[in-house]
């Protein structure tokens, strides 16, 4: 608490983890204004990040900040404290620092702060970017100064002891209705929001290719298989209500997140829960056991009894007659 509110105030206004008053989506919105005025972004990957972390460098950091010698006493037996397998064997540190601990994202924020954020800011001064602690990414006008910025990035990361991962790390061409042309890479990720081109509609209703954040790939197995193990099928002593009440504050987190931008591409994970819901009626009423679609219009029913039991039936995904709202 003590270190936050010290270097706080000097962080870059486009960092964004873990800061009070900014979030992940702030980050998501920022990055689609930039990517519809820059051409050309480099989606870059730290690689091991928290493994990596010089503890010199750390310290020198916080230094700068702090003349307490009980912070840097209290932060140098953080970042050098072993770590405990699950044998009980202890594992010596002599890099990185330990994730899930309290004081590891203002540390992280604030090596990076230096390594990454003031570096961009004083080498490239023409360029934009958006930080999430180790996940960012850079605009650029050009192809040529995506790979300029590319390749000072990982000169500059080495000689702070970080690495940018070869594979994971791309330059990425934001292609819309008015950029041609044929590019190796036209989509990135970025905090669980895959950015690419889609459809669009304008205030006229003409729809337009535009390039835009929708929920990723990734993010959508991941919500899917948190459903499937709730086997909700099999909960046959539990009532809808009781239902409602295990899983609305889970789906309305992902419809809070994921829901912010390009809504419409989370509506099928949304419908697999009715999918779910129709076969726990089956399960649980014998009059519907093998009827799986007067199952579904008695689900239907209930969903227009009360609208608002489900979470995501709040959010429009009721079964029986959905309706598909604005992107």
């Amino acid at each position: 608490m003590y270190l936050e509110r010290k270097v706080e105030p000097v962080f870059h206004p486009d960092s964004y983890g873990y800061r009070p008053g900014r979030s992940a989506l702030d980050a998501v919105g920022r990055c689609r204004e930039r990517c519809w005025k820059s051409d050309w972004v480099v989606d870059l990957d730290i690689r091991a990040f928290f493994d990596s972390v010089d503890h010199s460098l750390m310290l020198k950091a916080v230094a700068r900040h702090t003349d307490q010698k009980w912070i840097l006493l209290y932060v140098q037996r953080w970042l050098v404290a072993p770590l405990r397998q699950q044998d009980g064997t202890l594992d010596a540190r002599d890099r990185g620092t330990p994730q899930g601990s309290s004081i590891s994202p203002v540390l992280a924020n604030l090596y990076l702060h230096y390594a990454f954020d003031m570096w961009l800011v004083r080498e490239f001064p023409a360029v934009t970017f958006e930080r999430y602690c180790d996940d960012a990414v850079i605009h650029c006008a050009s192809e040529e100064q995506a790979r300029q910025v590319r390749d000072a990035l990982a000169a500059r990361l080495a000689q702070v002891g970080l690495e940018l991962h070869p594979d994971k790390t791309r330059i990425v061409y934001c292609q819309d209705a008015d950029r041609r042309g044929v590019h190796e890479v036209t989509s990135f990720t970025f905090l669980g929001y895959t950015f690419r081109p889609r459809l669009a509609k304008n205030r006229w209703g003409k729809h337009f290719v535009s390039f835009l954040p929708a929920v990723s790939k990734d993010a959508i197995k991941a919500m899917g298989q948190t459903i499937r193990s709730w086997h909700i099928a099999r909960r046959s002593d539990k009532s809808l209500n009781d239902l409602a009440l295990m899983f609305n504050s889970i789906v309305q987190g992902w419809i809070n997140y994921y829901g912010r931008f390009y809504k419409s591409m989370l509506y099928p994970l949304l419908r697999r829960i009715n999918d779910h819901l129709v076969r726990w009626a089956m399960r649980k009423y014998k009059r519907l056991r093998r009827r799986e679609k007067r199952a579904g219009e008695l689900m239907a029913e209930a969903s227009r009894r009360s609208p608002r039991l489900f979470a995501h039936w709040r959010f429009g995904q009721r079964p029986g007659g959905w309706t598909m709202g604005a992107v």
